[in-house]
């Protein structure tokens, strides 16, 4: 896969990331999406816990879809590629603002979101045996021109046709996340 490469982040930058990282605040929530209480952001991925977040998928006018190379540095699932952005609702933040800021905050873009589906997964990370246990809003969005990623977010990033997706994860699953298996199954079709 032809990508482009994000620079590394300033030492200073990883260091704010993992601060942010330390107090952000998770939902969670039942099979029905009703909260439950909140817990640190670690907590919930190290006992499975089941929580609410949000997928986004950024398509060009080309009908191609913004894929990000998680970086490096993810305190999970680090190095695959994955939709376009995910993240978690703030406790008092509706899903769809926080999809908004996450969206702006790594890839420095703001275009409108349409919710379109909403499903629980879980997946374990073989790697730092942490776990997703994910009540997933999925949403859609359209953006032409190039984005300006966070390096503490986003290793590499490149638009990329459903078709091909599609065979890339036949070819080299190990490549990609868990959650971005489940989206291209149930959501895209070529």
């Amino acid at each position: 896969m032809t990508a482009h490469i994000v620079p590394l982040p300033a030492a200073g930058d990883l260091e704010r990331a993992a601060q942010r990282d330390a107090v952000e605040q998770l939902i969670l929530v039942d099979e029905q999406d009703r909260p439950i209480g909140v817990a640190g952001k670690l907590e919930p991925h190290e006992l499975g816990q089941l929580h609410r977040a949000f997928s986004i998928l950024v398509f060009n006018a080309e009908g191609e879809l913004l894929l990000q190379r998680r970086a490096d540095s993810k305190y999970h699932f680090a190095s695959r590629w994955s939709n376009t952005c995910c993240g978690h609702p703030r406790p008092g933040e509706t899903t769809s603002m926080a999809a908004g800021r996450r969206l702006k905050e790594e890839f420095g873009i703001r275009v409108p979101l349409n919710e379109q589906a909403e499903f629980v997964y879980r997946a374990e990370d073989q790697a730092s045996g942490l776990i997703e246990h994910e009540y997933l809003h999925v949403f859609y969005g359209v953006h032409t021109e190039a984005p300006r990623p966070d390096p503490t977010e986003i290793g590499a990033w490149r638009w990329m046709s459903v078709p091909a997706i599609k065979r890339a994860l036949r070819r080299h699953p190990e490549w990609f996340t868990p959650w971005f298996k489940l989206l291209v199954e149930r959501m895209l079709s070529d």
